[in-house]
């Protein structure tokens, strides 16, 4: 059994469902289907689902949806009417949605997570219609059927534990199971979403719940690059990975995985297949537990920019019990979290997203933080990009390190740190967001461009 997965741009037209039909019929594996709601058709286009977000504040605001109920339904008529389909889908799904945004018994933040994540849930009953109407035994699956129980956290719910022994019962259903992603109930009954790149991670827990063979998600490149094709021209395609190594490129700034989406993959061993709707043919992606480093000791660059340094030095610091907690304490209190710590004994830096603080609280922590704990020196240096150069051949390989450093040195690039992972699977260095192109394209050609010649 397969679970495969449409994002947005699969799903955005009637020309796009009628591909996601010929891959699904292609495969009689592919037994349960999890989609998006249509996402852009051209690159100034608006997704259905922000369209829906605008929507619910505007009745929470005025009372009335207005033209972004209107721009809602016309894209899914626009598709059923590509598709050759009655009028009664566009029916049930502009009933849905009125009732929706007629319901004002929930708090605001409840009201726009049902709004939003009608969405998938339309999507999916027009896709399920379709389906039928070729003649496919298929049906529509809603999450609370289905038993997707998750956390009430509006917006970054999580799976409970309870809900995979639910899900496996969907081995026992005939046909094809046509499933939303993004959302799944509280146990009181409400709608809640995921964090961003939700229906990637409802493909994933689907694909735990019913114990799939492979999780298939298809999406519009033909494979995962080993680094931003908007910055390396035509980077190399990567065939296989390790989960590890797709978890820290995509925290570094990978757009193709949410960092936590695959993890409830992860936990149950199925690998994950990364497709192209649009080329089924190509060989993609896959992700797995392990594989055999036979390229080298980096399989992938990413980065990210709009980070800051704080740096705090201290003579004898690292006698100093306690030090590291009353600092990271000081953060807390600020409801700040930090994304890495690299020390030395006089001396610590962490960093951390700068759209966190504002100048005021910047100002305020700096000071506690030299008063507090008697530091010598307290400092903060902003516009930093996090580079992070991942592969598990680095374990077992001499030199990357070097490497990476002298490829650096030599484009011109100086590193305002270094930081290198507990796992040995990933390096981390620090530059100005002004060199953040220019070092990745160094560090690509370093590990990359060389092998290829």
């Amino acid at each position: 059994m397969k679970v495969v997965k449409f994002g947005g741009s699969s799903l955005a037209s009637g020309v796009q469902v009628e591909k996601v039909f010929n891959i699904v019929t292609a495969d009689p594996d592919r037994k349960v289907v999890v989609v998006s709601a249509p996402g852009k058709r051209y690159p100034d286009d608006i997704k259905v689902t922000d369209l829906l977000i605008a929507c619910a504040e505007q009745v929470l605001e005025t009372g009335d949806g207005g033209e972004y109920f209107d721009t809602v339904i016309q894209r899914y008529t626009s598709i059923a009417n590509e598709l050759g389909l009655s009028n009664e889908i566009i029916e049930i799904i502009s009933d849905d949605l009125l009732k929706l945004l007629a319901d004002r018994s929930k708090d605001s933040a409840h009201f726009i997570e049902s709004v939003k994540a009608s969405g998938e849930d339309n999507n999916a009953k027009l896709v399920a219609a379709y389906f039928k109407s070729r003649g496919l035994e298929a049906e529509y699956v809603n999450p609370k059927e289905a038993g997707l129980l998750v956390s009430d956290e509006p917006g970054s719910a999580q799976v409970l534990p309870e809900a995979y022994d639910s899900l496996y019962e969907l081995r026992k259903r005939s046909g094809i199971l046509v499933i939303p992603g993004f959302f799944g109930y509280t146990e009181k009954g409400d709608i809640v979403t995921f964090s961003r790149s939700g229906s990637d991670i409802t493909g994933s827990i689907l694909a735990n719940g019913v114990k799939a063979d492979v999780y298939e998600n298809f999406t519009d490149v033909n494979a995962v690059c080993s680094v931003n094709p908007g910055i390396v021209e035509n980077p190399k395609e990567i065939r296989e990975l390790t989960y590890r190594e797709m978890r820290e490129l995509s925290y570094a700034g990978f757009s193709v995985f949410h960092d936590e989406a695959l993890m409830p993959a992860f936990h149950a061993g199925i690998p994950v297949h990364v497709r192209n709707t649009n080329n089924p043919d190509a060989p993609g992606t896959r992700i797995v537990s392990e594989r055999k480093n036979t390229n080298g000791p980096v399989v992938g660059i990413a980065s990210d920019k709009g980070f800051c340094s704080i740096y705090v030095s201290k003579y004898l610091m690292n006698r100093e019990i306690g030090f590291g907690r009353k600092l990271l304490q000081i953060l807390e209190e600020y409801q700040l979290s930090y994304e890495h710590l690299p020390s030395g004994i006089d001396d610590i830096s962490i960093i951390l997203r700068q759209d966190q603080m504002s100048f005021l609280f910047e100002k305020e922590i700096l000071q506690r933080i030299k008063n507090e704990l008697e530091a010598d020196e307290v400092k903060i240096q902003h516009n930093l990009s996090l580079i992070m150069v991942v592969g598990e051949g680095m374990r077992c390989n001499v030199g990357t390190m070097s490497r990476a450093a002298k490829a650096l040195a030599t484009s011109g690039v100086n590193i305002e740190m270094i930081n290198q992972g507990s796992s040995e699977v990933s390096m981390m260095f620090g530059v100005k967001e002004a060199d953040e192109n220019r070092a990745v394209q160094s560090l690509y050609n370093e590990f990359f461009a060389r092998v290829i010649a």
